[in-house]
């Protein structure tokens, strides 16, 4: 009986170990849903989890946004709350628990502040805490947040984008409050121009952080002590062969046992405009884009381990932030939210520390910062935003198991009832507008439209039907966020009474 039983747990196991296989390598990004935000756009989001409820936060220039997120991936909007002197946009947003207490940090880019806000029961917010820039605190424009928990302690890191960059440390108090440890300025061996990623670790009971330096094309590694005191261990710069850290952007990492990786990705510089003094050095070399992993060694320091490089088949151009999905003993999920593919890159990572791209979703706008991976029971979400002014939403998007499609085309209806005062003018205004967006996207492969005719009284008012075709998904992601769809609703807004839109998938035959 023991030996069945011994039998029945290794078949178990071993159709785990299938489904596991199955799930990580065969996933995609199914959008939830979308809300509206308060800011102008949407730069940083972080997500948290309080007393079994499940909250969003989406920053932007002068306001942060919060929402809650049910099990569905649907987003709630709660309250907005206005950034110190309305400025901003609010980046590296990070919420953790500090002595029993709920706290969101946030760097306030340009009004130079570190903010600290009370998370309230509701999911809202209420500052209780200003630290403002100093000479020696390399606050200005900070734009990146990493909590560290130390044993009778815990930090805020900060780094930023400025004249004088650098890396700074800051005791976390119980009431929020940030108390300065010390601060380390940029040289020209360590990488802290420009932190806009970093991630920590722990080897042997010892604390290790590293950071990404945009301006200085490289990544470093720091050895972090209890007393929140900091010192450098080693660097990694780009060269003009086999790297890939010209604007070394996101950085994150993973673990399998005692192995410990850290994963950097990088918006490069030849996105940026040359004319500008925006790009520090200007002598750079493009050779593509790629995501690259370090091996971490026993004392901390980064060892070049892998580089998966862009290609027709991936979406890596200008990656701007990636985030850990899943993880599991022996592999994990990584999404890779990038500016220039504008697109949601999906990628493998095993033990031995290579990648392998899986599928990526094309969201129809760029993502810069704003990702950001959120667990529910059994369910894995995505998050995210634009930098883009012109869309000023928030999306959510589950990620689960791909759906076969070939052979099918998707139609999308949409059917609209207008307001009793609407002028034909403007309804014939309206429709032109709505069937000039197959010149206007390309990704609509096919329109048509009509008033109603049927006589069954079961129209509930609608007059107008428009149904569009797209081959894929990226098609209708691109549609949905297009500013000449977003023009449209705008225009035809004041006039719609209300609407009601479903998609299907078909053959083609």
């Amino acid at each position: 009986m023991n030996r069945i039983k011994a039998n029945l747990l290794t078949f178990i196991f071993f159709l785990s170990g299938i489904c596991m296989a199955q799930v990580s390598d065969d996933l995609m990004l199914y959008r939830k849903g979308f809300k509206n935000i308060s800011g102008d756009n949407t730069v940083s989001v972080t997500s948290y989890e309080k007393n079994g409820a499940h909250y969003v936060y989406a920053g932007g220039v002068g306001n942060i946004d919060a929402y809650s997120l049910d099990k569905d991936g649907i987003l709630t909007p709660i309250s907005n709350h206005e950034l110190h002197m309305q400025k901003g946009p609010a980046r590296g947003m990070v919420a953790d628990n500090i002595n029993g207490t709920d706290f969101l940090f946030v760097a306030n880019k340009y009004g130079n502040v570190i903010e600290t806000f009370k998370i309230l029961n509701t999911g809202s917010l209420e500052r209780v805490s200003l630290v403002e820039d100093t000479d020696t605190t390399h606050l200005g424009t900070a734009i990146t947040l990493q909590v560290i928990h130390m044993k009778n302690s815990s930090y805020l890191f900060v780094g930023g984008l400025e004249e004088t960059p650098g890396l700074s440390c800051f005791k976390i108090q119980s009431d929020g409050k940030l108390t300065h440890v010390q601060s380390m300025k940029d040289d020209d061996n360590i990488h802290t121009d420009g932190i806009i990623g970093m991630y920590t670790t722990k080897i042997n009971g010892k604390t290790f952080l590293y950071t990404g330096g945009f301006q200085d094309n490289g990544v470093s590694s720091f050895r972090v002590y209890d007393n929140g005191k900091f010192k450098n261990i080693n660097n990694i710069s780009d060269n003009d062969t086999d790297s890939y850290l010209t604007g070394a952007y996101p950085v994150t990492g993973v673990t399998f046992g005692d192995t410990n990786y850290v994963i950097v990705g990088h918006r490069h510089h030849k996105y940026y405009d040359p004319t500008t003094n925006f790009i520090k050095r200007k002598n750079f070399t493009y050779h593509g884009d790629g995501v690259s992993v370090f091996k971490v060694n026993k004392k901390g320091a980064l060892i070049p381990h892998f580089v998966l490089k862009d290609n027709d088949d991936t979406k890596l151009a200008g990656q701007t932030r990636i985030e850990v999905v899943s993880a599991s003993d022996t592999q994990a999920v990584l999404a890779v939210g990038t500016r220039d593919h504008a697109s949601i890159q999906l990628l493998n990572i095993n033990k031995e520390g290579m990648l392998k791209p899986t599928s990526y979703l094309e969201t129809g706008y760029s993502i810069y910062y704003g990702l950001k991976s959120h667990k529910i029971d059994e369910k894995n979400f995505l998050i995210a935003g634009s930098n883009q002014f012109d869309l000023k939403k928030i999306v959510s998007y589950e990620v689960s198991p791909k759906i076969n499609r070939n052979g099918k085309v998707l139609r999308h209806i949409v059917n609209l009832r207008y307001k009793a005062d609407a002028t034909k003018q403007q309804i014939k205004e309206a429709e032109e507008a709505f069937v000039n967006l197959k010149n206007e996207i390309p990704e609509i492969t096919y329109i048509e439209w009509g008033i109603n005719d049927s006589e069954e009284g079961a129209s509930k008012d609608f007059t107008h039907t428009f149904t569009l075709t797209f081959d894929d998904e990226h098609g209708r992601e691109i549609y949905l966020f297009h500013k000449a769809h977003l023009d449209l609703v705008s225009k035809v807004g004041p006039i719609i009474a209300d609407v009601f839109v479903m998609d299907y998938w078909t053959t083609t035959n």
